[in-house]
């Protein structure tokens, strides 16, 4: 074996039966495991926890603008009622401990991909960490490089220009989608933040005019109805063209709270060892230095893409850009088996098994999938073949933190790789293992399985590094000095 993958490998079996596939019709349902149900509600709970604390901080009174704003912005990514069945907060895909993405480790190994607030509903992709995202620059076309540059989500369809921030307007993106907290209308994540317990902050930040609209009787009814919404009935809470006109606002107050939470020192601390080492203020191991060399040696082109920084640069380890890094498929999501309607009529993949995710090429021409966020600018359709299979290069900050040490993460858009041993072996030996067979007991060890889409596979800087085992440690090693909460030796008791 050329690196050890036991706890993955014991953790994979125990939840090989995670969920079990129930045929209705040309339909597949999900039903999770006792453990993930298990793991889902140890989960909640936690939310419900940071939540009560955010509140009573919230009923303490805030000093400032900026402490009622990012306070609110929490409240509101913690709030579960926003969702359609009044289960499902933002935070659930996002959780502190595992780096803000996902901490159920039983879906980690197998779906990858969360449930939403319709349980049985399952999106495309992993998760994406939140944390330093709010860096992210408005998304745009470089021509010179040949490259887009900013916006959130994985296929970067936040693109930030109606709001000039792409973490507000990937904000709001979750609520009204379909497989995530299922509103059937905007304006009902405003009506249940009317309703909710810290309506008092929202109207201390933003005034009583937010809420200044008249509900519908029906409104409650139609917010407990799960999306999309029918197509001859686009917006079915039916306000006036002034009361939708106020709620719009609020929605967008809202994405604007949550997107100063996500870009406070809560969030993005840059408190990691790595920074304790710039700062002249602890040292690294020599395997920790050995593997700084390499991820800045032209013989891994690591930090091309993941930059560390430069003179006047915060260190955030990614340029912004997208890049096919020729991941294969992973046939464990739910989302290819959601090819038929559900029990409430939706279907949300009529691709089905022929699903291929596009990345930024598919949100550049619109893909049916994700067009809740359609691309905004004609001109850019045109380099949709280019970008097709492309994924936003993610930070590497906090890319080891877990809330246990044997705790199994996910990685990449789709989740195939499950820890950073594979990550880098993937990177270094992509294009020199042989093509794994069906079933091949050496997948991910000492063979791969064929790219998802080879057509803009990335051919320069990775898939063939020449690293020996030892020197993939020690990149992985370097990896984990990038995990926010540090203490340095002198300070530990």
């Amino acid at each position: 074996m050329l690196f050890p993958t036991v706890s993955v490998l014991a953790a994979a079996g125990a939840a090989i039966a995670m969920y079990s596939a129930v045929s209705k019709a040309e339909d597949t349902q999900v039903r999770m495991s006792n453990n993930a149900e298990r793991e889902i509600k140890v989960v909640e709970a936690r939310i419900k926890q940071i939540e009560e604390e955010s509140l009573e901080r919230a009923r303490a009174g805030s000093p400032d603008f900026y402490q009622k704003v990012t306070l609110l912005g929490k409240l509101i990514l913690y709030d579960r009622n926003l969702s359609v069945n009044r289960n499902e907060a933002c935070a659930f895909c996002h959780m502190p401990e595992a780096g803000f993405t996902g901490s159920v480790e039983a879906l980690n190994m197998t779906t990858v991909s969360y449930p939403g607030s319709v349980r049985t509903r399952f999106s495309n992709r992993k998760p994406q960490a939140i944390v330093y995202a709010s860096y992210a620059p408005v998304l745009h076309y470089n021509a010179l490089q040949g490259d887009f540059v900013g916006g959130a989500f994985w296929d970067m369809r936040a693109t930030g220009i109606r709001l000039n921030s792409p973490v507000a307007e990937q904000a709001q993106g979750p609520p009204t989608n379909p497989v995530e907290m299922g509103l059937s209308d905007s304006v009902c994540m405003v009506y249940r933040l009317s309703q909710g317990r810290y309506r008092f902050l929202a109207e201390d930040a933003w005034g009583a005019e937010a809420f200044a609209m008249h509900w519908p009787e029906e409104v409650d009814r139609v917010c407990s109805q799960a999306g999309p919404p029918p197509t001859w009935d686009p917006y079915p809470v039916h306000l006036s063209a002034a009361d939708r006109e106020v709620a719009n606002r609020t929605f967008d107050r809202i994405a604007g709270a949550i997107a100063a939470y996500e870009a406070s020192s809560e969030s993005n601390p840059f408190s990691s060892k790595y920074d304790f080492v710039m700062a002249g203020k602890a040292e690294f191991s020599q395997e920790e230095q050995a593997g700084y060399a390499l991820f800045r040696s032209p013989k891994t082109h690591c930090n091309e893409c993941h930059r560390d920084g430069g003179p006047g640069e915060e260190p955030l380890f990614t340029d912004f850009t997208a890049s096919n890094l020729g991941l294969p498929a992973n046939r464990s999501i739910p989302f290819y088996s959601e090819g038929g309607p559900d029990e409430l009529g939706y279907t949300a993949n009529p691709a089905g098994s022929q699903y291929v995710d596009g990345g930024v090429g598919g949100f550049l021409m619109k893909q049916p999938q994700l067009s809740a966020s359609p691309n905004p600018n004609a001109e850019w359709a045109k380099q949709a073949s280019t970008f097709q299979g492309r994924f936003k290069v993610p930070t590497l900050r906090n890319v080891d933190k877990r809330p246990r040490p044997d705790f199994v993460r996910a990685y990449m858009h789709n989740g195939y790789l499950k820890s950073l041993k594979e990550v880098v072996h993937f990177y270094n030996t992509r294009d020199t293992l042989p093509r794994c067979r069906p079933n091949d007991p050496g997948e991910k060890l000492t063979c791969w399985p064929a790219p998802e889409d080879a057509s803009t596979m990335n051919h320069k800087q990775l898939g063939d590094l020449g690293l020996t085992s030892a020197q993939e440690d020690e990149l992985v090693a370097f990896l984990k000095t990038l995990t926010d909460g540090y203490v340095p030796t002198a300070l530990r008791r």
